[in-house]
């Protein structure tokens, strides 16, 4: 059974996921560090700090599989470097806590477009971001590149209420995806014992991957 650290265990993605950790037989422990505490939550242990890097610092018990499901957007971070700091450093400190901690496999949730060389801010910081993950050289690492994300958040973004009916019209890749599916095809990926090294998954293999794994 496999020991688990999750970040982004309070947005759209990670919220899934961390339930369908927590009801998965295969979990022993999941270790999901956020910035507020988990409401209603219980078995999972949750260092929390408004600083987020000092709440993964708790987390010290072995780790075999991580998760990192962090993501905001320009406007809602409110400046580029809160951004970065958000959708960059946050996500490679965790990477860096599973690795000392004994990680093997490392999933992440990027973006439909990531490029170290776009010329758009988003793409380009989420693209730095992969290819800073591929340099640690992980045994398993894992990029889900989903398009626009739907389910129902806290706070809603403006984008998502404004075109998610239209990338749901979108062919392949273009095409919305549930948050479900997306944390349904990372958990199936975890618990699979294939693909060694780098593995990119497009929004289209997210979505069949799910549809295979059924709902965990």
């Amino acid at each position: 059974m496999s020991q688990v650290l999750i970040t982004g265990a309070t947005g759209l993605v990670g919220g899934h996921l961390l339930r369908m950790l927590l009801n998965s037989p295969s979990v022993k422990s999941v270790a999901a560090p956020t910035r507020r505490p988990l409401a209603d939550i219980s078995g999972v242990f949750n260092p929390h700090d408004p600083q987020l890097t000092d709440a993964l610092a708790q987390v010290v018990d072995p780790i075999d599989i991580v998760f990192c499901c962090l993501g905001t957007t320009r406007r809602e971070a409110g400046s580029k470097e809160a951004f970065v700091h958000a959708d960059y450093t946050l996500v490679i400190d965790t990477a860096l806590v599973g690795k000392k901690l004994g990680a093997q496999h490392m999933l992440v949730v990027s973006a439909m477009g990531a490029n170290a060389h776009s010329p758009f801010f988003y793409n380009r910081v989420k693209g730095e971001m992969e290819e800073a993950l591929i340099a640690q050289q992980w045994p398993r690492l894992t990029i889900a590149r989903p398009s626009m994300l739907i389910g129902e958040r806290e706070k809603k973004r403006a984008g998502e209420t404004l075109f998610a009916p239209l990338f749901n019209l979108l062919p392949g890749n273009l095409k919305s995806i549930e948050a479900r599916d997306v944390a349904s095809a990372l958990l199936a990926e975890a618990l699979s014992p294939t693909h060694e090294g780098v593995q990119i998954l497009s929004s289209s293999q997210l979505r069949e991957r799910a549809a295979r794994s059924g709902d965990y």
